[in-house]
């Protein structure tokens, strides 16, 4: 499983020219599933996003985490996060999970993170989205499951 993490002052999803999920500052998670992953994937990335440490203390310094700021997250589902790029131009997506198991997953991923946190919005998986987002910093950073 793999994911890009933004630290944002907002961001938000739209679909057919509807807002599917939006938040104010927080995090911006989009996320691929690759084949093998399993709800032990799930739970390392959901507690990586929940515990990075990713926000500014009273010292300016990254030592806070999303909970600690009463931030949002934005969950995006993006399958290409999974491409392999390694030979030639054109990405690879052997690599990722059938859709049914991607989708399972990620929605797995989006109900802890109801049950562990508010806000969360998310986009819609298989869809054609558009994210907006002013990243705050700017901040990212990659996970990558075991």
């Amino acid at each position: 499983m793999r994911a890009v993490v933004q630290r944002v002052t907002s961001a938000s999803v739209t679909v057919d020219d509807r807002v599917t999920g939006e938040i104010g500052a927080g995090l911006l998670v989009l996320l691929g599933v690759e084949q093998g992953d399993a709800v032990s994937d799930v739970q390392y990335v959901s507690a990586k996003i929940r515990d990075l440490r990713i926000f500014a203390d009273d010292a300016g310094k990254m030592n806070l985490n999303v909970r600690q700021i009463g931030g949002g997250l934005l969950l995006v589902p993006q399958f290409t996060l999974v491409a392999d790029t390694r030979k030639g131009t054109r990405p690879g997506f052997s690599g990722g999970a059938p859709p049914d198991q991607a989708r399972e997953l990620f929605e797995a991923l989006l109900l802890g993170a109801e049950a562990a946190h508010s806000p969360v919005a998310s986009g819609v998986f298989g869809a054609d989205m558009q994210v907006h987002l002013v990243n705050d910093g700017p901040v990212t950073f990659l996970l990558h499951s075991p």
